[in-house]
């Protein structure tokens, strides 16, 4: 089977763990051809550390290679619609790290490019698709702990200025704790849990400036635009409820990092920024107990969503990662800020499928 040939735009923090991943893990499928950066040291180093074999100039060359099927955007958030809309125009398959864009037009003029192309739009996280969540998905669809009743998410910090080199974007529109770390959560309870139908929420900046005290940048005072503190109600499709508290502003707490609640019983969902467990659950009265993580990939397996791309490519599989979830994921995490700011419900505008279960 020919192999999908891939280029990455990007090559930030979060590049060498897609570039080991790709040329390793997944390369049965995937082949890393070339990269970019507007930085060309970062693309340089890259292509010398992983052995790809071209160093694109700018994106646009990337796009115009005919032998590129997939464009992988690891760009930052506020460019991630500037990237994959370009691509799609060249047409190109793309996935994006996450969020699909910062808004809904931006995002819904790529999802219906993509459409309208016939080109396939992924968009992390795919770190539902590992062996931790994965597992949560086989016990929930086993009945094990019964119908879903309830569920609660909790994604709390002090923010990233203390380790991050540029946070900076972390704080400006588009940034925030909901849009950062937020996909992570919300896929997760979607791909347990199915659609949201309506949703309600309060979002607010608690500090107007934030210092950095990590090296680089040390010192430096930056301006808060984004809400760094979101707290929601969701209600599914399926008749559960549930609850999301998304914080760039808490020093400590301690509480899971998801809980799904059932009729017979409750479970821990291991944290959805990862891949692997542990998985906790317990029935009736019984205490918590550990199981089995029963499901591939519980390293960090980033890339994955672009291997997924690639098989629905080759062997037309379901393609997990896609346009419809994510849109989906981010009208839930745009609609809290809308339902904070109208002071009522929000009805959610899109629809989605739970994402197909991975393979044994």
């Amino acid at each position: 089977m020919e192999k999908v040939k891939a280029a990455i735009i990007g090559n930030g923090n979060i590049s060498p763990v897609y570039l080991s991943n790709l040329t390793d893990t997944f390369s049965d499928i995937v082949e890393v051809k070339g990269v970019c950066d507007l930085i060309p040291e970062r693309s340089e180093k890259a292509s010398d550390d992983w052995d790809v074999p071209v160093i694109y100039e700018t994106m646009y060359d990337a796009f115009k290679d005919d032998e590129i099927e997939i464009i992988v955007n690891l760009t930052r958030p506020y460019e991630h619609y500037g990237v994959a809309i370009e691509a799609l125009h060249y047409g190109k398959n793309t996935h994006s790290e996450k969020p699909m864009s910062v808004g809904r037009g931006h995002a819904k003029e790529i999802f219906n490019l993509g459409r309208e192309s016939g080109l396939l739009v992924g968009v992390a996280p795919d770190t539902f698709m590992g062996g931790g969540i994965q597992t949560c998905r086989e016990i929930l669809d086993s009945g094990e702990i019964g119908e879903p009743i309830g569920a609660s998410a909790y994604m709390t910090c002090h923010g990233h200025e203390s380790w991050h080199p540029d946070p900076e974007f972390y704080y400006q529109e588009g940034g925030g704790p909901m849009l950062d770390m937020g996909p992570y959560y919300v896929t997760a309870l979607v791909n347990l849990l199915g659609p949201v139908e309506r949703l309600c929420g309060i979002s607010k900046i608690m500090f107007p400036t934030r210092t950095i005290t990590s090296e680089k940048k040390y010192g430096k005072i930056v301006p808060v635009e984004a809400h760094t503190h979101v707290t929601g109600l969701m209600e599914f499709k399926n008749g559960a409820v549930g609850s999301i508290i998304t914080s760039f502003d808490m020093w400590k707490a301690e509480h899971p990092f998801i809980e799904i609640y059932g009729t017979k019983g409750s479970m821990q969902v291991p944290d959805p920024n990862g891949f692997g467990g542990p998985v906790r659950i317990q029935i009736g009265t019984e205490d918590w107990k550990e199981v089995p993580v029963t499901r591939p990939y519980t390293e960090n397996s980033r890339g994955v969503g672009v291997w997924d791309m690639a098989r629905a490519l080759r062997l037309e599989t379901p393609h997990r990662p896609n346009s419809t979830l994510a849109y989906h994921v981010l009208d839930i995490m745009l609609g809290f800020r809308d339902s904070s700011e109208t002071n009522g419900f929000y009805v959610l505008q899109s629809e989605c499928e739970r994402p197909e279960p991975m393979e044994a």
